[in-house]
């Protein structure tokens, strides 16, 4: 299973220090940050968090990330018709 966030994560420091944390409360997942462009605010200018694994507690980590104050939302999976 893979999980994809949209956060206002925009530095590579910053993103280390989260990927530090969630590795560390998840060390069974497998989690990675693409930085975007960043020109228009959130959520358009947004950086990418992928998690994957057999079991990923999307609200837990929706919740650890907003009590560090990051923007963070769990990209919905639409298909079009």
């Amino acid at each position: 299973m893979v999980e994809v966030f949209i956060t206002n994560v925009k530095s590579v420091c910053l993103s280390q220090e989260i990927l530090k944390l969630l590795e560390k409360s998840f060390p069974t997942l497998k989690i990675n940050f693409d930085l975007e462009d960043f020109n228009k605010p959130y959520p358009c200018g947004h950086s990418i968090l992928r998690i994957e694994g057999k079991v990923i507690d999307t609200n837990l980590i929706t919740q650890q990330l907003r009590s560090k104050g990051i923007k963070c939302e769990l990209l919905e999976d639409k298909t079009c018709m």
